[in-house]
């Protein structure tokens, strides 16, 4: 790419005129799109196959999403929709806010396990409800007493600790769907092997021995929120060695 070349986006151009069936929008396309990601996961996901399902031609598709990579940038800022952005009184209490985000953002990745990966497709989200979540999280964090760009830091912070933890956990109820295996039915049936390849590793068999019989559904639960209150911890002592606007921390 030239270093005066625009960055193609679904957000930066124009939506073209339409003509064809009312019936379809680019707001229906997305829903299906969202909807055939749930059901059969990234790899299921083309024009022609969205197309099929909607009983749509090629030349109407393509009047509303230009192409594939436009219609991966607007599933995840309709996936971003689903999270919860700051309330105007969140600064009260911004660490209790910023878990609830926190906590809201790894539910909707959970909830939509194809997601993950596809952030990193996207690179910088331009879509409303991207730029909604952020700047909630921005104004949150500066009206409690961060500077505009300790907030931008907090923000990335946060949405790289809690992608960092999801992740892997979509990728392994992703797995286990495919399986058609419960968490405990799997944890269950590893058990011996775990067992077997941590004789030899002493903490490791400990720390196995003292989560086993335990959900692992909390357990992941329990390790996400452990290792948020760390993340949190260390945001409010930079906050409190000396904020801009000496306010208070919540």
């Amino acid at each position: 790419m030239s270093e005066n070349q625009v960055i193609q986006s679904v957000w930066t151009r124009p939506r073209r005129q339409k003509r064809e069936q009312p019936a379809l929008s680019r707001e229906v396309i997305v829903a299906e799109a969202v909807r055939l990601l749930d059901e059969e996961g990234a790899a299921a996901l083309s024009m022609r196959r969205l197309g099929t399902r909607l009983n749509a031609g090629a030349t109407s598709m393509y009047s509303h999403v230009a192409s594939k990579d436009e219609l991966i940038e607007l599933v995840v800022d309709h996936v971003y929709g689903e999270m919860e952005v700051p309330g105007p009184d969140a600064a009260k209490d911004w660490r209790a806010a910023a878990s609830a985000c926190a906590h809201s953002v790894r539910s909707t990745i959970l909830r939509h396990p194809w997601i993950a990966p596809m952030l990193g497709e996207v690179g910088v989200s331009l879509g409303p409800n991207s730029m909604r979540l952020t700047e909630g999280m921005l104004a949150m964090l500066e009206e409690a007493g961060f500077d505009l760009e300790q907030a931008d830091h907090v923000v990335r912070i946060l949405f790289a600790y809690v992608i960092g933890m999801t992740t892997s956990e979509a990728a392994w109820l992703t797995m286990l769907a495919r399986s058609g295996q419960s968490q405990e039915d799997w944890t269950r049936k590893v058990w011996p092997a775990v067992e077997q390849a941590t004789r030899d590793y002493p903490h490791l068999r400990r720390r196995y021995t003292a989560q086993e019989g335990g959900r692992s559904s909390e357990v992941l639960v329990d390790n996400f929120g452990y290792g948020l209150d760390w993340v949190l911890d260390g945001l409010r002592s930079r906050l409190d060695q000396g904020s801009p606007k000496g306010a208070e921390t919540g």
